[in-house]
């Protein structure tokens, strides 16, 4: 159970039987690949939340719970490490959970959203961002100095390994750095194949305030595909990509002690395979419609859901109070996706149909219904395309916990954005 106050009560459901992680992977492919709405409606549907104030996003402990084991679950079985991206939740209450679980210590975007972490004392952490700049990671290298913790980087320039040295130099300390690998998503990353990568491996190695931590990747190309078995064809690439690279590195005299990768579709819905040490998924906690579309998840599969209230109609739409500033106005991981802005069931069960967020203002989302819309003034639960981009948008939310209460989580890294 995860470490957090009471503040609401809710009616508490019917506890039904779940089904295991290894009877849920095994199951077909979810249906869906195009729109939600394809979905039986009782796999949407939730116990009545709490009445709080909305536009809030709910989480829903059991189902939380049940992912975080899931993965924990696979990484074990694979045998490898799991060091979960907390870009996800921006949350201490998950990630402690996540370290009981097994988890070896966690992920991050930026240096101040790692720092909220470091200052909580997890023990171990990687900022899986290009540093630049010497400056941009001062107080966290400080911070890591003065509490013992475990601090990985990434580079994928002589700009970023003369940044992330010269810090290390300016605190006396010596620092695991990552040589970032682009196995096909064309964002941060030296190919594979490149001949620079045996240049920018020793270059790290040979530094005297750097510690060359190995090879890291994220096959965020993932999101684009269309089938379960593109995404297994991704995982074996960019593991036979890393395998080689790595095999040429110890050719050459540089000890690669980890292959670093990271994606919920590849880690969630291909197995893990040989030669990777460690696996950085982040999405995995919440899931949501993308996760639907990729066929990687159930509805029941998914734990975070935006609870908003019908406050209009039209002769097309209906009209809720939550917009783009509540469910952001994301297709889904990196610009992967598909129409819409997530799915909308009745939170109260008054309504047996799935509705599909249409478009959205700043503070209204435009629902599109055929037959007679929910009433003005009832509660709708939605499925939002991307779950990390909702929660970036709040200050906390609600955890429905397992017997049916309400409590406020707080979400610690919010808004650390440099």
């Amino acid at each position: 159970m995860l470490d957090v106050a009471g503040c609401a009560n809710l009616r508490k459901p019917p506890r039904a039987v779940t089904p295991t992680w290894d009877e849920r992977r095994s199951r077909p492919p979810f249906a869906e690949t195009t729109l939600t709405d394809a979905a039986p409606i009782a796999a949407f549907l939730r116990p009545v939340p709490a009445d709080l104030p909305t536009p809030y996003v709910e989480i829903d402990e059991d189902r939380l719970t049940r992912n975080l084991r899931g993965m924990q679950a696979r990484a074990m079985a694979a045998g490898v490490t799991l060091r979960p991206h907390i870009k996800t939740h921006k949350c201490l209450a998950i990630a402690r959970r996540q370290l009981e679980l097994g988890a070896v210590g966690v992920t991050a975007s930026k240096p101040e959203e790692a720092l909220v972490f470091v200052e909580a004392g997890i023990p171990s952490v990687t900022l899986a961002y290009p540093i630049v700049r010497p400056q941009s990671i001062d107080r966290l290298v400080q911070s890591v100095k003065s509490r013992g913790t475990e601090l990985f980087l990434i580079a994928a320039s002589e700009v970023g390994i003369e940044a992330i040295g010269a810090a290390a130099e300016a605190h006396g300390v010596r620092l695991g750095v990552f040589l970032k690998i682009d196995v096909g998503l064309g964002r941060v990353g030296v190919k594979p194949s490149d001949p620079r990568a045996l240049v920018l491996a020793e270059s790290i190695s040979r530094h005297p305030h750097l510690i060359f931590a190995g090879l890291l990747s994220h096959a965020g190309h993932s999101y684009g595909s269309k089938i379960l078995e593109e995404i297994s064809k991704i995982a074996d690439a960019e593991a036979a990509a890393l395998a080689e690279l790595a095999r040429r590195l110890r050719q050459s005299g540089v000890d690669v002690s980890r292959i670093s990768v990271g994606a919920t579709p590849t880690c969630l819905g291909a197995a893990i395979p040989e030669g990777v040490t460690e696996i950085r998924p982040g999405n995995y906690a919440f899931l949501d419609r993308t996760a639907l579309r990729l066929g990687i998840s159930t509805p029941d599969d998914i734990s975070l859901s935006v609870i908003a209230t019908v406050v209009a109609h039209n002769d097309k739409h209906f009209i809720i109070d939550a917009g783009s500033k509540s469910l952001s106005s994301d297709l889904g991981a990196h610009g992967s996706g598909g129409s819409g802005f997530g799915v909308a069931v009745s939170a109260d069960g008054a309504y047996a149909e799935t509705f599909e967020v249409e478009r959205l203002s700043e503070e209204h989302g435009f629902v599109r219904f055929s037959n007679t819309p929910p009433t003005i003034g009832s509660r709708v639960r939605i499925f939002p395309n991307h779950a990390c981009a909702v929660v970036a948008q709040f200050d906390s939310v609600t955890l429905r916990q397992s017997d049916g209460r309400a409590a406020a989580l707080r979400i610690d890294a919010r808004g650390r954005q440099t």
